[in-house]
């Protein structure tokens, strides 16, 4: 039985180990926060699931990504031991009148990401109010991009954790470590985002950054919207993911700064003006959190797993702001990496399932 140490316990870790776990091998786990996630990128996230959406700005190889993870979550959630609340009820991208240039040119990133065949729908006045009836008589119209979804991020962590214990994971919580520390391990796997900043440097630096996002989760229980809306507009565009019991989870587009401070007041006003512009009824939503983090981000803006045989080591990053959209095709790559070169067998130079490339480093 291979024993294999993965370092570093937010979403893509965890996925990891458990696919490891279940793959037969003895699996210890160390993650320098608690248990519940918190400090990792993946606790400060919403969670949506949207490949379409997200063809406007991300790469080709990232959406497809996440439409390999739409599958692997769905089959995923039944087999954990606690349940998660996941959604596909596609989502909604709504914008002020003045704004109707960038939804045309929203439409044509579309358009011409999926070869001028984005499967989009127009909504207007009745059906805009028989869909999502609080945004009526806010938007003369919206698209509609269906089989999107979202998952809540928290319930995810806590459902991994409590499935790795259950496949008898060592798990070591609030204990950090360093690969070349683990030398009892068959293979290292380290999936510690941007605390692994030091070791994807170069000449001019290091490859990967954080990149800051900034999160609002409020309770609004005059607030019902059946789906994550997303409002186009040329300074605050922000998306609101409506989880389970009236809460929401509220956020806006990255912020190139690796700054760790709170979310400032100007932030939070933009934050919830905008919120506030999509429907009035969240005037009175009770604020429940702000919180930023920094989602770990490589050059070139896909993810990358690459290997280095004499150090027994794999390293998985650059999961940027998909990481619950792509991080099931990404974890499992790395995971049919880490058994072929645990098997000693031969190792190909990428993933034939996600496409990703097997980066070898000496």
């Amino acid at each position: 039985m291979n024993s294999i140490a993965v370092v570093g316990g937010g979403l893509a870790g965890r996925l990891i180990a458990l696919q490891l776990a279940r793959s037969g091998c003895r699996v210890s786990l160390y993650e320098q926060g608690p248990r519940s996630g918190a400090g990792a990128a993946a606790y400060v996230a919403a969670a949506m699931l949207a490949p379409l959406a997200e063809a406007a700005e991300a790469t080709p190889e990232v959406v497809a990504l996440g439409y390999q993870s739409l599958p692997l979550w769905r089959a995923l959630l039944p087999t954990l031991p606690q349940p998660v609340f996941m959604q596909e009820n596609g989502s909604l991208i709504v914008w002020h009148a003045q704004d109707k240039a960038l939804a045309d040119r929203f439409v044509r990133h579309l358009h011409r990401a999926h070869a001028g065949k984005a499967p989009l729908a127009q909504w207007r006045g009745a059906e805009m109010a028989a869909q999502e009836p609080q945004l009526a008589g806010r938007f003369a119209e919206g698209l509609f991009l269906p089989g999107e979804g979202q998952l809540d991020n928290r319930q995810v962590l806590n459902a991994l954790a409590a499935a790795l214990e259950a496949e008898g994971v060592a798990c070591h919580w609030q204990t950090a470590a360093e690969p070349a520390q683990l030398k009892d391990a068959d293979w290292c796997v380290d999936c510690r985002g941007i605390g692994a900043k030091s070791a994807w440097g170069s000449a001019g630096g290091s490859r990967l950054r954080g990149v800051r996002g900034e999160v609002a989760r409020v309770y609004a229980p005059e607030v019902s919207l059946r789906r994550p809306v997303r409002l186009l507009h040329p300074r605050y565009p922000l998306y609101i993911a409506p989880k389970e019991n009236h809460l929401f989870v509220i956020g806006a587009t990255q912020l190139e700064s690796e700054s760790t401070a709170p979310v400032s007041v100007r932030s939070s006003l933009e934050l919830m003006s905008a919120l506030y512009a999509v429907s009035p009824a969240f005037g009175e939503a009770q604020i429940v959190e702000l919180a930023a983090n920094l989602r770990p981000t490589l050059n070139h803006h896909n993810p990358e797993i690459r290997y280095r045989p004499a150090a027994r080591l794999v390293e998985v990053n650059g999961l940027f702001r998909h990481g619950f959209m792509i991080a099931p095709a990404v974890s499992a790559a790395a995971v049919r990496l880490v058994l072929a070169l645990a098997g000693g067998g031969a190792v190909p130079a990428g993933d034939a399932e996600s496409g990703l490339p097997y980066l070898v480093q000496t």
